[in-house]
């Protein structure tokens, strides 16, 4: 590539994107969740999420002797 198509690619890469703005609303909520409703909810996302991995971890020295 010459030197001018390169200086033309740069340009264009740093020219401002425009990016498409989300539409938020300000209404209030149509369900107000409570704090024991959140704390289930995120205790069931860590447990699913760390659950299994910490399963693996805690069984590591079996799946070595297995192979």
């Amino acid at each position: 590539m010459s030197l001018p198509a390169v200086s033309r690619l740069f340009r264009s890469a740093l020219r401002t994107q425009l990016v498409p703005v989300a539409n938020w609303s300000s209404k209030p909520a149509k369900h107000n969740i409570t704090a024991g409703e959140q704390a289930a909810a995120l205790t069931a996302l860590f447990v699913a999420i760390l659950g299994p991995s910490s399963w693996i971890l805690a069984h590591l020295e079996d799946y070595k002797k297995k192979a």
